[in-house]
């Protein structure tokens, strides 16, 4: 009982129904190439994950399926079975793969568990399916599921492999990336195949889809929940396993807690005339290393933004160079994402700004090989203030002065983003985007935050290993060593405002990643007063991170989509 599975790990743009048909025919012809029998492409791979609202309109939902249709019969005379999620569109809406075989859809199937936390929103959009499917392929019987039904313990699979009689399990998966993912999926996969005795053929999207970052990293695991094949990841990949199921089914028999699955008894069997035999000679497994948990958080940032810029339509991008860690860092990975050629660099120095700050700036767009411009805002910092003067008679200089220069600062960079096609990149960080500590309309102002989710103590450890991406160094030393400052007025720092960043952050995780209450986070060692002047600074400007960039989603709570607090809020924490 020998089968061989490809895996097309394909960067699909949501929308783009012809373009991701092409890139699946693509993998279709390396498929044939190396005689596959079976080939599986990701969740909504034909549409692209996730539509989001586009779902609610029907000439998309047509569109989609009359690409998959077109798909299915470019496929007429490659005898290959093929596995595509698309959206299922009759009486309602379904999360669905569509199972393709000598140019026709033999079978569908629909997604039965719906996620409906974090970045996820299924229950908005689909309706559940209610029947686990089986292909019986010449005596090698597959179960299919869609991502999360594989998450869930009670999930379909359970009925497939009993009613079934499934030995192998195949699943179609967008599962996004946070940090520490890739592992926890396979152990979580490993888990459900050593439940079941089945080998699991686990399908994952790659690419950016505005702050969703898909890894790929898809991946085989057998009955014994062994990873045996990994797919590169935050790349386009094709995967090819062999997989010979005896000893499998001979485990499977040994394995008398799986009958005693109750619910999802039904089971649909659709039987598929399979005549291409599985080549003799076994493809050797290949296992892609992973590059451990802050190495996969860069490749996604870089990932992140080259996708959002190019699937945008953008070429170049702009940013503010400061001289300090966010800005070397945002700096440095647009430079891997997009080459020195597309990126910019904007000093833009006033009476504050150090002449350290200034030296650090120029030589890390020296080192990175990326245009500078240098555009003092002291003129425009003098107009405003003559401009106000009268008005603010009376009145001390105060953090309105040092806004104007963020904002002034912010003009020159949508200035030139509107005069040359530039995107706007935002150097802002977690820390400060949680505590309100930047200016709106001024740093904050752009097009994409590309450390959104990354908080200020990880900055500086991502800006290590950006160091170990170049031949040389790029972020000079003296970025690391010196004191955070916004240099908006004299001898300022971050810490005249806020607590060390490594407090700071170990509280902000707490309380936003985890939704601790405050005795809990003074329980762990921290100042009751702290605790509760950070979480106030944290609720006072929510304002401020509903006008903010969409950023890369990393972690498991991100600022925007995944936390959704009222602006207008009357509860205190105690």
């Amino acid at each position: 009982m020998k089968v061989r599975v490809g895996l097309g790990q394909i960067n699909s743009v949501v929308g783009g129904m012809r373009e991701n048909v092409k890139k699946m025919s693509e993998v279709v012809e390396k498929a044939q190439r190396q005689g596959v029998q079976i080939l599986t492409f990701p969740e909504l791979s034909v549409c692209g994950y996730p539509p989001e609202d586009l779902m609610l309109r029907t000439d998309f939902l047509k569109a989609n399926v009359e690409a998959v249709q077109e798909f299915a019969r470019s496929t007429v005379n490659t005898g290959l079975v093929l596995i595509v999620g698309f959206v299922d569109f009759g009486n309602d809406i379904y999360n669905a793969a569509a199972i393709i075989h000598e140019g026709k859809i033999r079978a569908i199937y629909r997604k039965s568990i719906l996620p409906n936390y974090g970045a996820f929103d299924e229950f908005r959009y689909f309706a559940r399916g209610r029947k686990p499917l089986v292909i019986d392929l010449a005596g090698i019987r597959v179960g299919i599921t869609i991502c999360e039904d594989i998450w869930v313990p009670e999930g379909p699979m359970g009925a497939e492999v009993v009613a079934g009689n499934a030995n192998l399990i195949l699943n179609i998966s967008a599962s996004p990336f946070e940090t520490g993912k890739p592992r926890m999926r396979e152990e979580m996969v490993g888990v459900r195949a050593r439940d079941y005795r089945v080998p699991i053929i686990y399908t994952n999207l790659v690419g950016g889809q505005d702050e969703l970052v898909f890894d790929g990293h898809s991946f085989v695991v057998n009955h014994k929940g062994e990873v045996i094949a990994r797919a590169k990841g935050f790349e386009e990949d094709f995967l090819v396993v062999d997989l010979h199921l005896e000893e499998a089914v001979l485990a499977k028999l040994h394995e008398p807690r799986r009958r005693q699955v109750e619910s999802f008894q039904e089971c649909e069997i659709v039987s598929l005339k399979v005549e291409k035999n599985a080549p003799s000679d076994d493809v050797p497994n290949r296992v892609e290393m992973l590059k451990g948990e802050l190495g996969d958080t860069l490749d996604a940032l870089v990932l992140g933004v080259r996708d959002y810029v190019k699937k945008n339509g953008f070429s170049k991008v702009v940013l503010g160079l400061s001289g300090g860690i966010d800005s070397s860092v945002t700096a440095s990975i647009a430079t891997l994402a997009l080459g020195s050629e597309n990126v910019k660099g904007v000093l833009m120095p006033s009476r504050y700004s150090s002449k350290e700050s200034v030296d650090d700036a120029l030589e890390l767009g020296e080192n990175l090989g990326i245009q500078t411009f240098v555009i003092p805002i002291e003129k425009a910092f003098q107009a405003y203030l003559e401009t106000l003067e009268e008005v603010f008679t009376g009145f001390p200089p105060d953090v309105t002065e040092e806004n104007l220069q963020a904002r002034i600062r912010g003009n020159i960079l949508m200035a030139l983003s509107n005069k040359f096609g530039w995107l706007v990149l935002v150097p802002g960080n977690k820390s400060e985007m949680s505590v309100g500590y930047a200016t709106l309309y001024g740093d904050m102002a752009g097009g994409f935050a590309v450390i959104k989710d990354i908080y200020k103590t990880a900055v500086y450890k991502i800006g290590r290993i950006i160091n170990t991406r170049f031949p040389k160094p790029v972020i000079p030393e003296n970025v690391f060593k010196k004191p955070p400052s916004a240099e908006l007025r004299p001898g300022q720092t971050d810490q005249e405002k806020l607590p060390p960043y490594d407090v700071l952050d170990s509280i902000l995780r707490m309380y936003i990643d985890e939704d601790k209450p405050i005795e809990y986070i003074v329980e762990e060692g921290y100042d009751e007063e702290l605790v509760k002047s950070v979480i106030k600074m944290v609720k006072n400007s929510e304002y401020k991170r509903r006008q903010a960039a969409p950023g890369v989603k990393v972690s498991s709570r991100a600022l925007g989509k995944e936390r959704r607090l009222p602006i207008t809020n009357h509860y205190d924490p105690k």
